[in-house]
């Protein structure tokens, strides 16, 4: 039994890793809903190990998409970086605290409709042709950039996620960015933001459910790399007209599930 969860985790892990670095996200909304359904864990303790599995693949996903987009062209955009992380480091350590009091019900209903949220954004919220285009400037750029960075680092709190599906549109359409460029530029930003999150998660009792289950994310995780590998591989080669409607699907129908499981 042991053993086969652990390879239920390994294979979950790949999957979604794989999604985490075609697309320069954690792939994190995709690996909770197995958390919750298929491996039967809380609502909470499920957000806090996907936290953790989420922080091995934005780690490995980032240079593994080097071949595509090299580290000194992510580097170069560094206040870019620090504009988002000045309000998503703040907005992650407030998302983890909220969730931290919330009942395991209300959770379940906030889980779901974040990832509907995040469904929507991916259709409709990740154009290659809006690259250049930029909606403001100056110091409104500024300003726009922390309040941006604050939403997105409380629901990658309350989700256990990267906010990549989030922080995509942002730079693309805020500051103009290249979508692959701005694949990897909010890997960059997740880093951190996932760290303070963990960080403030580490003061809730539920916190004791990553060494209650170490060889099931470590196997997890180990599937987690493995596919970030395969997904930075495979970087370019799959349309985004065809993978982003199929995966907004998949997180409707997981969205669904989660509003009802129990």
């Amino acid at each position: 039994m042991i053993e086969r969860r652990g390879l239920g985790a390994f294979a979950v892990g790949t999957g979604v890793g794989s999604l985490g670095g075609l697309i320069g996200l954690g792939g994190s909304e995709f690996r909770l809903p197995f958390l919750i359904g298929l491996f039967r864990f809380a609502a909470l303790e499920a957000v806090i190990l996907n936290k953790a599995a989420s922080l091995v693949v934005v780690a490995a996903a980032l240079p593994f998409r080097a071949a595509t987009v090299p580290l000194a062209s992510v580097a170069a955009q560094w206040p870019i970086i620090l504009n988002l992380l000045a309000g998503s480091l703040l907005g992650a350590w407030f998302g983890a605290g909220w969730a931290t009091r919330l009942r395991s019900e209300t959770l379940h209903k906030v889980i779901a409709a974040l990832l509907i949220l995040i469904a929507i954004v991916l259709v409709f919220g990740h154009d290659p042709g809006a690259a250049g285009l930029q909606l403001v400037t100056g110091a409104a750029l500024i300003v726009a950039g922390i309040i941006a960075g604050f939403a997105i680092g409380v629901v990658a709190s309350l989700l256990g996620v990267a906010g990549g599906e989030l922080l995509v549109p942002t730079l693309v359409l805020l500051f103009g960015a290249d979508i692959k460029l701005a694949g990897s530029l909010s890997l960059a930003v997740s880093l951190p933001t996932m760290l303070v999150g963990f960080t403030r998660y580490s003061r809730d009792q539920s916190f004791s459910v990553i060494g209650r289950n170490k060889a099931f994310l470590l196997a997890m995780a180990v599937g987690s790399i493995v596919g970030a590998y395969i997904g930075g591989q495979l970087l370019g080669l799959v349309p985004e007209q065809i993978l982003l409607p199929l995966l907004a699907a998949i997180l409707v129908i997981s969205a669904y599930r989660i509003w009802r499981h129990e």
